[in-house]
Formats: structure tokens, sequence, C-alpha cells
């Protein structure tokens, strides 16, 4: 008899050279065809498995460095799970200093108004409104398959009623109204840096952006500075901290300009007071 457990450990080797946890891994694989969770496999470790065949087929398509979550359809997110679809960027844990970043700015405010520009799966959007419940978020995006997901994932966490879903590139079609604080995953990647094999399966749009990398960051700082957004908080690339101050420093008076680092080390993001 072939139990759970003979199984996930044979077909583990499969996944040795794409990931540091291949047992994890093709437990989570087998997790998503059963519809349980891991408390029950433990319990269940040594019964059949009659679904080898099926978790092969998803363990070989791993093993081509297709990202998990594109295949489980979820990613966990500061704590929650999201919906995650292909064509739109799988959340990132680093993401999450981003939310905290946030949190200190407008833990004590009242009838918040946030503008989210590149909301991809709606991650940072659905987590605040989860948190504060007198906030009111427009969230942009230009993909509409992003947009779609983003509102599957606002009605998931049952916060829809505080969100609204925008189709438009940058501030294109937002109307002139106050904000007390803009949050951004922009693309931030150079066109010609070579990003690593499971990454190359995830909307390049949603990564690169442009020749040097920074030119949509320092657009969305110039839109935002122009219409006088007290705010701006976005992630970046490791590299960019200096020529982000410079360009800054000479195009944008602002009170304070301050860069986070990464749970890595590496410069991540920056909070910009206008």
């Amino acid at each position: 008899m072939e139990t759970y457990k003979k199984v996930v450990k044979e077909l583990s080797v499969k996944l040795r050279e794409v990931t540091h946890i291949p047992l994890k891994e093709v437990e989570l694989l087998l997790l998503y065809i059963l519809d349980k969770n891991i408390i029950w496999l433990h319990l269940n470790y040594d019964k059949e498995c009659e679904c080898k065949k099926e978790l092969e087929k998803l363990v070989d398509k791993r093993a081509t460095d297709y990202p998990l979550e594109y295949i489980t359809k979820r990613a966990t997110f500061y704590g929650e799970v999201f919906n995650v679809e292909p064509g739109v960027l799988i959340p990132r844990p680093q993401t999450e200093i981003l939310i905290d970043k946030t949190i200190e700015i407008i833990k004590d405010k009242k009838s918040i108004k946030i503008l989210e520009i590149g909301c991809g799966s709606g991650i940072i959007s659905v987590i605040l409104a989860t948190i504060f419940e007198d906030i009111s978020i427009k969230a942009v995006d230009i993909n509409d398959k992003a947009l779609k997901l983003s509102k599957s994932n606002a009605i998931k966490h049952q916060v829809d009623h505080k969100i609204e879903f925008i189709k438009s590139d940058l501030y294109q079609n937002i109307q002139d109204e106050s904000f007390d604080i803009v949050v951004s995953n922009p693309p931030y990647i150079a066109n010609s840096y070579k990003l690593p094999k499971n990454v190359n399966y995830e909307p390049h749009n949603a990564l690169f952006g442009g020749g040097v990398g920074d030119e949509l960051l320092k657009d969305i700082i110039i839109e935002t500075f122009n219409k006088e957004i007290p705010y701006l908080i976005c992630e970046m690339g490791y590299d960019q901290k200096k020529p982000l101050t410079t360009f800054c420093e000479q195009n944008i008076k602002y009170k304070k300009l301050e860069f986070y680092k990464d749970l890595e080390g590496f410069d991540r993001g920056f909070v910009l007071e206008f």
C-alpha cells in the first residue's frame, strides 16, 4: 500500500532543485487536491493515497519552476489567505513592510482616504480595509484581470464596500479629490534585468518599470506632489535609493524622505511626506 507519507517522500525528490522545502511543497499540493488542512494530513499520513497520479502531475508542473501559488490559486499575506491567478503578480512577504509603514501614518486619523496605484491582487487595500473601520480606498490598475482578482479578494474578506476598483494608468481616471495617503508597489525592475526562471511566469508589465526601472516611481512622485497629497509610500528596487533621493531633491519640495529595508537588509521602499 502506498501511503500519503510514502508518496509525499517519493515525489519530493522531484522538487529538490526548485525549492528548499520540497516535502512541504508536495504536502501543500496534496492538500490542495484533497481540500484538507495540514492537521488532517498528519492524522492520516499512514492511510492509502488514492490520488498519486493527480499529485504527480502537479509536482511535475511545479518542477518546471512554475509558481506554487499559481497551482494552488492561493497565497498567504499578512496572515490572511488571498486568491491568486496567473497573469497577476504573486504577493511577496516584503510588501508587508509597506503595510506596516502605512499603519504608522494613518493609525490616529479618522475618515481615512487612500489611493492605491497598481493594486494587483488587492492585498494592500484589502488588508488596510480589514484593519481600519473608518476607511475609504480607491485602488487602480491597468490590468483587467488584476482588477477582477482584487475585487474577488475584497469580497472574500468582506471589505468590498470600502474599496472602489478603477481601471486607470496611474492618476489618469482619478478625479481631482483629496487623499490622505497614496500607497503603491509599482513595477520597478529595469527592462534589461534577467529574471529568475520562476518569476518569468509572472506578468512582465507588473515587474518591469522601464529602461532604468524607476521611471514609473518618478512619475508617481511627481503626480502625487502636484496633487498636494500629504504622503506617498512606495516599494522600490534595492539599488534605487540614491537616484530617487537625487530626483526628489531636484524636482519637488518635501518635508521628509525616509527609506526602509526589507527582511534581508536591502533597501526596499520609501516614505515621502510632502
